[in-house]
């Protein structure tokens, strides 16, 4: 009741809410790159993790599969062994990890973290172009 001059009072505010949406704006765009890069860093070790474990010369394949498709020893190590479920599980300890010491971790040490997570998403989701070529 009070603002007897409301075009200055809203043009102040429009002031500065253009300001705080400006830093707003530019935040949330660092926050999206980093989650596209940390998509293409997924994707990539997802890709290669496989073409490395896969081959199609039967004199370098340490296995076949039912389908007919060779493992290299990488592929064998990856897909059959026991380390198989250590990295089908991994990205769920570096969400509880994440998740549970957000506040106690340092800048660095989260980026660090979330970089090794997106690798390990990737070679864990590395079987999925064996199944789906």
């Amino acid at each position: 009741m009070a603002e007897f001059d409301r075009p200055t009072i809203a043009a102040q505010r429009a002031g500065t809410a253009a300001a705080i949406d400006e830093g707003l704006r530019s935040y949330m765009l660092k926050v999206y790159n980093y989650m596209g890069i940390g998509l293409v860093v997924t994707g990539l070790v997802a890709y290669f993790g496989n073409a490395m474990a896969t081959t199609t010369d039967s004199a370098k394949a340490a296995a076949q599969l039912a389908n007919g498709e060779y493992l290299t020893q990488w592929g064998v190590l990856l897909y059959t062994s026991p380390l198989m479920w250590v990295i089908a599980f991994a990205p769920l300890a570096f969400v509880l990890v994440l998740s549970f010491g957000i506040n106690k971790l340092s800048a660095g040490t989260a980026q660090i973290l979330f970089w090794v997570f997106a690798a390990v998403m990737g070679l864990s989701l590395s079987s999925i172009f064996m199944v789906y070529t």
